[in-house]
């Protein structure tokens, strides 16, 4: 753990504004510190004490014997400035400062003083952490450098975890280890780093995914203003095969103002998060519970081989419900084999149903043997991946010990996920006592469980990837320049996107000539760079049937474009493509993120239906692929009553070229709009019809 060590094991710690009360923010990091037992030096910094918690307490950072690695600065408001200045001017490595009343306050003023701290920090080589920060909290090394009241609840055995919890927010870095102690799991990390002026919580989250003990890395984010140490993580983390579930806020307008309110944070356009994180095979939580319910999977050290589920009841209808759970997750229900099902009509009454999900009954009251005789008959079956025991009733007559030590055993010799429904808490406790993950019911089971095995498949195939090329590095101009159609449609021919057939004609004969060279019936549409939207003056005729009609509304277009005094760049004449389907294909450069490409259903009513997936280049054809089986139109792709396919071949590898040329610094395009597209059937491909592209 070099990168940031001052920062999560210094060798020395001092409080500017140390405490004897361990209820006040200058006490409680003195308190913690002897608590969990950090072995450095602490110093206690407090002109009107000699003595602060039992420890000597210095006047200021001169009266020092040494520069401490570390300082926590719990002094107030604008006296903060001023002590980490102080702290630069020492010889001080980090400096973590929870005053708050800086950018998450005041976008100018606020992050005007920000700066100023930074910029001091920085001549002097020392780092910042917050402002507005709650602390670090390092259990494995006693560095608790934090004012959380969740750690007064705790004992210091609770914090030999495997789990690292790094968030933005000070509460939010607390309550998950308020869901995770529920459950009887401890961590071992969990930082909360404020206004990230200086060290960013993905900075930091680099530095803690290197902790060998570290087994899930859990995220929780207002912003992200940059990607650069959320990349790095994700390659750190999936070399170690390390899984990160994030929860970032602000998926509504309404979250994300909230969030700038709170910490003065930079609002994200949520789809591009989404397909941020699924390229870097980190798991998005959808809130707080998705955050943590599935920790106690990750721990377990299983490497499951995919997500088809078996469940077995003794109650019919908690079979079905969690075939139902299943379904509104997409997890496929395992079909067992004609063998299995032999074998398990074999062994339960006649009465029992021997298909998946696998009911019981009430046999189980008067044959506490059925869970022990036929789980390793399933075990063997080869579509058998995970599994679901649901238990909802059980009490005298019932061997629940027998249930929950057989299926801790079943568990053990598969290696397979197995997880426990069981909404009684004297069932739930047996099952947990041998070790299995219990739930209260089965769709919380079912969620828990697909996350864990559709977040560790995502996992296998990032790594499986080949390496991908570097982001393109160039910085688009302040300004933009729109090409004209005619332009746009050449730049896309260039790099082998199919594009209509046509025809820049910047005089009526040239009109002319191109209608009979392409062959009516055309469509004739005027060409402007200063012009992006076309049919709302009038700027585009379709049908057009013979020569004369073809130069008529050549001299119709020119007049419409001038009157509105804008550039006439000429008027296009091109071929009527036909096709099945509209498609869209979008594309522009995120601030944070870089390129990113958009594809769905097109036409005019795009803005409307809103039915569109988001890639990041660089992307594979299978990844372009699996973002159009997203869409809601996928089902049409295959074709319907009689219909053949379409050509999504075609598309895909249209997609993955505008992901390329996104990606070309040379190319300088910023964004471009591609719509309509049209679609048509397996073998025909797909063509574009109009376009514009922006460049800087």
């Amino acid at each position: 753990m070099t990168r940031l060590k001052a920062a999560l094991d210094p060798r020395s710690v001092a409080i500017i504004g140390a405490s004897e009360n361990p209820n006040k923010v200058g006490g409680r990091p003195v308190h913690y510190l002897d608590k969990f037992g950090f072995k450095g030096k602490i110093f206690p910094i407090n002109p009107s004490r000699s003595e602060v918690q039992g420890h000597k307490c210095y006047k200021s950072l001169a009266d020092l014997p040494e520069a401490p690695d570390m300082t926590i600065v719990a002094v107030a408001g604008d006296n903060a400035i001023g002590t980490v200045e102080d702290c630069a001017a020492h010889g001080v490595k980090v400096a973590v400062v929870m005053a708050s009343g800086f950018g998450e306050v005041d976008a100018v003023a606020g992050k005007a003083k920000e700066r100023r701290m930074v910029e001091a920090a920085h001549k002097a080589g020392m780092r910042i952490v917050g402002p507005n920060s709650q602390g670090l909290a390092n259990f494995g090394t006693g560095t608790i450098a934090s004012f959380s009241t969740m750690f007064m609840e705790m004992e210091p055995s609770e914090g030999q975890g495997l789990v690292a919890m790094l968030s933005q927010s000070g509460a939010l870095s607390s309550v998950p280890v308020g869901f995770l102690r529920q459950r009887g799991i401890g961590v071992r990390h969990t930082h909360a780093t404020g206004n990230d002026a200086d060290i960013t919580v993905g900075e930091l989250a680099v530095a803690v995914a290197e902790d060998p003990e570290v087994k899930l890395l859990l995220l929780y984010l207002e912003s992200i203003p940059d990607t650069k140490y959320l990349e790095e993580l994700a390659s750190v983390a999936l070399k170690r095969d390390l899984p990160i579930v994030a929860l970032k806020s602000g998926r509504s307008e309404a979250g994300r103002q909230a969030a700038q309110s709170h910490t003065g944070a930079l609002a994200n356009e949520d789809r591009v998060v989404d397909a941020f994180f699924e390229q870097h095979g980190i798991w998005r939580a959808p809130d707080m519970r998705g955050l943590v319910e599935a920790t106690e999977l990750y721990l377990k050290g299983w490497k499951p081989k995919g997500r088809r589920l078996v469940a077995i009841s003794n109650s019919g209808a908690v079979c079905v419900m969690t075939a139902d759970a299943a379904t509104n997750v997409g997890m496929p229900m395992a079909k067992l084999s004609a063998e299995t099902d032999k074998k398990l009509k074999g062994i339960l009454p006649s009465f029992a149903t021997t298909t998946n999900p696998i009911d019981l009954t009430a046999a189980l009251l008067s044959n506490s043997r059925l869970f022990g005789d036929i789980l390793p008959v399933i075990a063997e079956d080869p579509a058998a991946d995970a599994f679901l025991i649901g238990v909802p009733v059980a009490g005298p007559g019932y061997d629940v010990e027998a249930f929950a030590r057989d299926a801790a055993a079943f568990g053990k010799q598969t290696g397979k996920p197995l997880v426990i429904a069981a909404t009684q808490k004297s069932v739930a406790d047996q099952f947990a006592a041998e070790g299995s993950s219990v739930f209260p019911t089965e769709t919380e089971a079912v969620t828990a469980l697909h996350q864990f095995l559709a977040h560790r498949e995502l996992m296998a195939h990032i790594k499986a990837r080949q390496a991908k090329a570097a982001r393109a590095p160039w910085v688009p101009a302040a300004t933009t320049t729109m090409l004209n159609e005619a332009d746009s449609l050449a730049l896309l021919a260039e790099r082998g996107i199919p594009v209509v057939p046509y025809r820049l004609c910047r005089s009526r004969a040239e009109a002319i000539a191109a209608f009979e060279t392409i062959g009516g019936p055309v469509v004739v549409k005027g060409c402007s760079a200063d012009i992006a939207h076309k049919s709302e003056l009038g700027l585009v005729k379709l049908g057009v049937s013979s020569r004369e009609e073809a130069g008529e509304v050549w001299a119709q277009m020119e007049a419409i474009i001038r009157k509105h005094g804008s550039r006439f760049d000429g008027v296009i004449v091109a071929a009527m493509a036909g096709g099945r389907r509209e498609i869209m294909i979008g594309a522009h450069r995120d601030p944070v993120f870089g390129p990113v490409v958009a594809v769905g259903d097109g036409g005019k009513y795009v803005e409307i239906f809103r039915d569109t997936a988001l890639l990041l280049p660089p992307f594979s054809k299978e990844e372009a692929k699996a973002a159009l089986h997203k869409l809601r139109i996928a089902p049409l792709f295959a074709g319907v009553r009689g219909e053949p396919p379409m050509d999504i071949e075609a598309l895909c590898d249209a997609v993955m070229r505008i992901g390329d040329l996104m990606m070309d610094p040379t190319a300088k395009v910023v964004s471009l709009d591609l719509n309509p597209v049209l679609l048509d059937s397996a073998g025909k491909g797909c063509v574009v019809v109009d376009a514009v592209v922006f460049q800087g």
